[in-house]
């Protein structure tokens, strides 16, 4: 797709992936204080790459927090035509406190496969690929005695928000896009086309995750496909942000419906001059300079320290045996 190069562009240079064992060693530098791992899951014919940001283990540490014996797990949704690196200092930020991070490069909505983006499936395959990475690392991965995975925390972003809100018991409504992009044109009126009401009598499979406590929810799309009631089963906590310069996903019908929506208030960020791309981590050199356009006088890595500062305590206070509570 066309509209996805900006973004795949800045996921190969961030992660370049190539054939991944099912427990290969770690595929980049991290702070001393993390460790990070290139793992995979699934059948070869539906193989799922994930990466797994760890605080470091040093000599005498078991890896577990000894308030409860297990790390707490966070799972990373990345955005649409992106990769598990587009919030790598958030990842890094939570691995330093503690946390044990998991971010899936969704299938068929990635870099290098948007296959499934605009599909029906699109959404619902999201969702179930957050379930099939928690159950990773339940199941699979070599630290999980020391994992807490019955409390679980997800951060996501654009997409990746939509996809948190849906794991953690959101429905939406998709034969919305109609009507909405009739009279309202946004990003998501691009790549999503319209539902025929027929849809409605095959219901999505969406997959909801009883697993999931706590739910950062940064700059959401499709927030008008949850009306009118789709959130009423979002009992978790929630900590929602928006960019008062977004207007990839607009507040109106996006961030300002979700919050809306939600039956708990959420602890909602409204953050003064962020665009859309000013979410995902701080530039460096090698990144496209397409991604590191912020309105003028905006300071990303400034905005990043408070929100990463913000989505740690977050999930600090929400999440039971997280180092550092």
């Amino acid at each position: 797709m066309k509209v996805l190069r900006t973004a795949a562009m800045a996921a190969c240079l961030w992660m370049p992936v190539g054939a991944v064992g099912a427990q290969s060693p770690s595929v980049g530098p991290a702070p001393a204080s993390v460790t990070l791992q290139q793992l995979a899951t699934g059948a070869p014919d539906e193989q799922m790459v994930l990466l797994v940001w760890q605080p470091a283990v040093t000599a005498g540490d078991t890896g577990a927090d000894a308030s409860e014996g297990r790390r707490s797990l966070v799972i990373i949704s990345h955005g649409t035509g992106a990769s598990p690196m587009a919030h790598i200092d958030t990842a890094e930020a939570l691995a330093a406190a503690g946390f044990v991070v998991v971010a899936p490069m969704h299938r068929g909505d990635n870099f290098q496969d948007d296959s499934n983006v605009g599909r029906p499936q699109w959404m619902a395959r999201r969702s179930r690929d957050v379930s099939d990475a928690i159950d990773f690392m339940a199941q699979e991965w070599a630290g999980r005695t020391h994992l807490d995975v019955d409390r679980v925390g997800i951060f996501g972003f654009s997409a990746g928000a939509t996809t948190a809100l849906v794991a953690s018991g959101g429905v939406p409504d998709l034969r919305r896009v109609a009507s909405h992009c009739a009279t309202q044109r946004e990003f998501v009126c691009t790549i999503l086309p319209p539902q025929p009401d027929s849809a409605g009598s095959q219901p999505q499979p969406w997959v909801h995750d009883p697993r999931i406590a706590a739910a950062v929810v940064a700059a959401p799309g499709l927030g008008f496909a949850f009306e009118p009631a789709g959130l009423a089963n979002v009992q978790v906590p929630v900590q929602l942000w928006a960019g008062s310069q977004d207007d990839t996903v607009p507040y109106e019908s996006n961030a300002g419906v979700v919050r809306r929506l939600l039956p708990q208030a959420p602890d909602f960020h409204s953050v003064e001059g962020a665009a859309h791309l000013s979410f995902l981590a701080p530039c460096t050199p090698e990144t496209p300079p397409p991604l590191c356009r912020d309105p003028e006088g905006f300071d990303r890595a400034a905005f990043h320290e408070q929100l990463n500062r913000s989505v740690t305590a977050f999930f600090r206070e929400h999440l039971r045996g997280a180092s550092g509570q």
